[in-house]
């Protein structure tokens, strides 16, 4: 198949696109390379530097007619999107819509695979979330990624085209950018690798769910084998607080090197967790990676870059 992978430059973006590639199928990748990398570009993809939200976009859809499109191109930045709604807005939703239309227009789309989120979706509720709790976002970037699913619900029940909305927990792997508010393994890793003390926000107790990236990759690929239409959690249901993490990071550094306390964040969640149960009923998919394996495999990515 033809699959037009947006963010395909980035984390979680290019491990999809690899594994598109492994199973043969003839993958373009566009990205604006404003968080995403050259290097992470797999070179037996198709590559085009443009913003989702351009018209250049929407004219490589209609013209390149693909089979699938797999969408992780997004602004992330949850702080961002609180201090600039419209940015948020303008990146996250009125880019999907740019995307959509021309997946309208083009006539060949029989699938697109939406990167959601499962954190920043269902609010302060008891966790673990599942898929039938209300959706509540408490950020301008959750709602953007629940606008986006709805949209995608008119696009398939106007134009038959189905979707399927993956809402991930916290994603960590290689390649994972240590530059943003995001990240925690990362951001560990590279204060580690620079021999700098890391900051935990709070009292480090505050819990989330930790997916490896290739388990990630595997749920994109089940997706797009799959005829299942909706929202699916993909998590392992595991809480983990950030001081834990930090204490399964800093074993693999030869150092006495003890993290700092900083202010908590205004506003941020203390606990989060996602039920994957649907996903494994549905799509055949279930977390295969412990995040002692998973980190273990982030730390020596990190090491030798």
């Amino acid at each position: 198949m033809k699959i037009i992978v947006t963010g395909g430059a980035g984390f979680i973006g290019s491990h999809v696109a690899d594994t598109f590639i492994n199973e043969g199928h003839d993958v373009i990748i566009v990205d604006n390379l404003i968080t995403g990398k050259k290097e992470n570009i797999n070179p037996k993809a198709t590559f085009h530097q443009m913003d989702i939200g351009s018209q250049d976009f929407y004219d490589l859809i209609v013209s390149e007619k693909p089979d699938v499109i797999d969408h992780h191109a997004a602004h992330i930045h949850v702080g961002k999107s609180v201090e600039d709604p419209g940015f948020d807005a303008k990146n996250n939703i009125m880019a999907t819509i740019n995307m959509m239309q021309a997946a309208k227009e083009a006539g060949s789309v029989k699938k697109v695979i939406f990167a959601s989120t499962g954190g920043a979706m269902y609010g302060n509720k008891q966790t673990p979330f599942d898929e039938s709790m209300m959706p509540q976002p408490l950020s301008p970037y959750g709602i953007s990624k629940r606008s986006a699913e709805l949209y995608f619900y008119f696009y398939f029940n106007q134009f038959q085209i189905p979707f399927t909305a993956l809402r991930y927990a916290n994603v960590y792997g290689p390649r994972q950018n240590p530059h943003g508010e995001a990240g925690v393994i990362s951001i560990f890793l590279e204060k580690l690798n620079q021999g700098e003390t890391p900051v935990i926000f709070g009292d480090g107790t505050q819990t989330r769910d930790y997916v490896f990236v290739g388990d990630v990759a595997k749920a994109n690929l089940l997706a797009l084998n799959s005829d299942q239409v909706g929202e699916f959690n993909i998590g392992t249901t595991i809480e983990t607080d950030v001081n834990q993490i930090y204490s399964l990071v800093v074993k693999y550094y030869e150092t006495d090197i003890k993290a700092e306390h900083g202010p908590a964040r205004p506003g941020e969640q203390k606990t989060s967790s996602l039920n994957y149960q649907k996903a494994k009923n549905d799509l055949n998919w279930e977390p295969s990676v412990s995040l002692e394996e998973g980190i273990e495999k982030t730390v020596k990515h990190f090491k030798s870059a």
